[in-house]
């Protein structure tokens, strides 16, 4: 029962997550990355605040600085700008392509920073869905592009990081405590960056790119993480983890439906063989 609660929270996050990269795309439109990085982790601190104030959270003791660093760092501050600068370059469905290599990343991070110990059938299914992302990513050349590819790598680096390290941290904090903690460590250095950033013309930003910085802001810095955090937390990082690999296809949907960004005939067979490693690798663990 726990653990289906954990694939359960684990779903809902990856759903909300899923919506990221084509409403990051849309909120480009108007605010240029810096400024909609700093803002949405801003809008999301400041409702973290109320959310602590409101049902008197204590204060982390001084051992959890470190973890909320890392966390602060890798999701908050590195891995929306380093997606954001990389729409600059390459479309949201190859963006989106790319962070079906999250679950890895995560993987590995579980195994580096808390000690979990995946079975070896679990390695193969997780490298085999990676490897399938892989493959179609690199197969598919149009609109690819050096700079933004390797941007999302390194974004994918740094989100597997602060996925494990939060969901290490949930276990004795809870996952919207955590989250909020993180928000409110990285709202000095957003807001100021926020003011540096903003932009001149407010009156000339379309209402599509204010709805979609408002998604970012809420649903994918806030409330994704409040569900995603839990899952790992009491499904098991690397298990859950593998959900990830149903991410890129949920973002391909909505960019085709949101963006008309065109799907390539190859992606059923690659979602196919995805869905099958992500089972595969959900009883392995």
């Amino acid at each position: 029962m726990k653990q289906s609660g954990g694939y359960m929270s684990g779903m809902i996050g990856i759903a909300i997550f899923s919506g990221s990269l084509p409403a990051t795309r849309l909120a480009e439109t108007g605010f240029p990355p810096l400024f909609l990085t700093a803002a949405r982790a801003v809008i999301a601190g400041l409702l973290g605040i109320a959310l602590l104030a409101a049902l008197r959270q204590k204060r982390p003791g001084r051992e959890a600085a470190l973890p909320l660093g890392i966390i602060a760092t890798g999701v908050i501050i590195g891995y929306p700008l380093l997606s954001a600068c990389a729409l600059e370059h390459i479309d949201a469905v190859r963006c989106a392509m790319w962070t079906g290599l999250l679950p890895l990343s995560t993987a590995l991070f579980a195994v580096l920073r808390n000690g979990e110990h995946p079975s070896p059938r679990f390695w193969i299914f997780s490298l085999c869905g990676a490897a399938a992302v892989l493959f179609y990513a690199l197969t598919q050349t149009h609109g690819s592009s050096l700079t933004g590819d390797g941007l999302m790598l390194a974004a994918i680096l740094v989100c597997g990081l602060g996925y494990a390290e939060g969901a290490s941290l949930s276990r004795r904090l809870g996952g919207w405590q955590v989250i909020s903690w993180a928000l409110i460590l990285a709202l000095p250095l957003m807001s100021i960056l926020a003011l540096a950033t903003h932009p001149v013309a407010w009156g000339e930003i379309a209402l599509s790119a204010w709805v979609a910085l408002l998604y970012v802001a809420v649903f994918s810095m806030m409330l994704g993480f409040v569900f995603w955090y839990h899952g790992l937390a009491v499904g098991g990082i690397a298990r859950i983890g593998q959900l990830q690999l149903l991410q890129p296809f949920g973002g391909l949907a909505l960019s085709a439906l949101i963006l008309h960004e065109a799907l390539p005939p190859l992606l059923v067979g690659v979602t196919c063989l995805v869905l099958v490693c992500v089972f595969g690798a959900k009883h392995a663990a």
